[in-house]
């Protein structure tokens, strides 16, 4: 893999500014929609390149930042188109519904704090926008909340980048193991979420409990036979 981050350095190192920035603002973009792509990685190698001075700091982090906030108000769009069909088990029987359960019970629990943390949640940031959406957060402050997120997000890895120069696979040795853990606790927080959903839903489908008879009633003609 770090064979294959060096060639990417070395392409855009070859590149003019402005073809940076562009591939900069494209992967940003996009990282959200399709979320295997290296989108943390172009951060940090545009960082190491505002260390050496190719490119300047802020329209950087500007960049990154409008790209990101763009890509999940994207999927964010998304969500809301298909809220209903998310909302309908019959409609999309490939979506596993515990999760999801889980996931709009955090939104509905901490609402925009969950998007403020999407940046930091590795793998979860795609789900998240998705969700926010299906939830009709309000619009407005998803923008505001989604936007801040990726600016303290990239504003650290183009910083990290930036100061440990030569050495940006420290960083993303740091961004692996940092996701890693991360995933542990999503996918740990979403079993806990899906075995609480399935134990609620089976205690709604139980039989129904009979009603207690008074001493006086008289039963049913028909319980007799």
């Amino acid at each position: 893999m770090m064979e294959s981050v060096e060639a990417l350095a070395v392409w855009l190192m070859e590149l003019p500014p402005l073809g940076i920035y562009a591939v900069l603002l494209v992967v940003s973009y996009v990282e959200n929609l399709i979320p295997p792509i290296w989108g943390d990685t172009v951060i940090v190698l545009c960082g190491w390149l505002v260390g050496v001075g190719t490119i300047a700091f802020v329209p950087t982090v500007a960049l990154a930042t409008l790209g990101g906030a763009a890509g999940f108000m994207t999927m964010y769009a998304i969500g809301r188109q298909l809220d209903a069909a998310i909302a309908a088990p019959a409609r999309l029987r490939w979506i596993p519904r515990a999760p999801l359960a889980a996931a709009e019970r955090w939104l509905k629990r901490w609402g925009q704090g969950v998007v403020i943390a999407n940046r930091f949640l590795a793998g979860g940031r795609s789900v998240i926008s998705l969700l926010a959406g299906a939830s009709r957060l309000p619009v407005a402050q998803t923008v505001l909340w989604s936007s801040i997120s990726a600016l303290a997000w990239c504003a650290a890895l183009v910083a990290a980048g930036a100061w440990v120069g030569t050495e940006w696979e420290r960083v993303l040795d740091v961004l692996g193991a940092y996701g890693r853990v991360i995933t542990a606790l999503v996918a740990v927080g979403v079993l806990v979420g899906s075995v609480r959903w399935l134990r609620t839903r089976r205690a709604m489908g139980g039989p129904p409990q009979e009603t207690e008879k008074t001493p006086g009633e008289r039963s049913d003609p028909a319980e007799r036979r």
